[in-house]
């Protein structure tokens, strides 16, 4: 599945419709534009806490995925720990895979349910 997600997130960033990096990011997701939120699963503490704050206080939906090298790379980038999808159509392909792949294997998401 993540191959899947990273595939996607790098096309969102070719087109220009995400927000890379903590501040570039949290400004997103402050001034609404962020669609979902994706996390790096080895992300810092405190950098988990305030995207899920702040995801919670505006009903952002929020996920992680990989490693922080991992996202970087998908999104052609260096290490990055989240990443902000800005367009719904991105945000809206990630979370129906998503749903299509923990629904096949009968489990969870692996992700935060923040709708």
């Amino acid at each position: 599945m993540q191959d899947r997600v990273f595939s996607l997130l790098g096309i969102a960033a070719r087109a220009g419709r995400i927000a890379a990096g903590g501040f570039s990011a949290e400004e997103a997701v402050r001034s609404r534009k962020a669609k979902l939120v994706v996390l790096a699963e080895d992300a810092k503490p405190n950098t988990i806490k305030k995207f899920t704050d702040k995801c919670s206080y505006y009903k952002i939906p929020l996920r992680y995925y990989g490693t922080k090298e991992a996202l970087g790379h998908a999104v052609g980038r260096q290490s990055r720990a989240c990443i902000a999808v800005t367009d719904r159509g991105f945000a809206e392909s990630i979370l129906k895979y998503e749903l299509r792949e923990s629904a096949g294997k009968g489990g969870g998401c692996g992700g935060n349910e923040n709708q």
